[in-house]
């Protein structure tokens, strides 16, 4: 796995803040945020089940800066 860092919340104390890397390989985003509460994936599973194996975290809007250079890092046509 090429694992490229691409930037951490610009608000952090970088000990507990969100992340965000892309795969080179996978093509994939991987995101480090906070624990969605149990509120907030009772309203996620309203549209459709959670898997014992993923997981809900939220990413403050601030980081848009950051979402948007991992998809130019992916370079992939249809994210923008």
């Amino acid at each position: 796995m090429a694992l490229r860092f691409i930037g951490i919340d610009p608000n952090t104390d970088e000990k507990n803040c969100p992340r965000v890397w892309v795969d080179e390989e996978t093509q994939e985003f991987v995101t480090q945020g906070w624990k969605a509460s149990e509120d907030l994936q009772t309203k996620v599973r309203k549209t459709g089940p959670l898997p014992d194996h993923e997981a809900v975290v939220r990413i403050p809007a601030r980081m848009v800066n950051i979402m948007r250079e991992a998809c130019d890092a992916i370079g992939h046509p249809d994210v923008r």
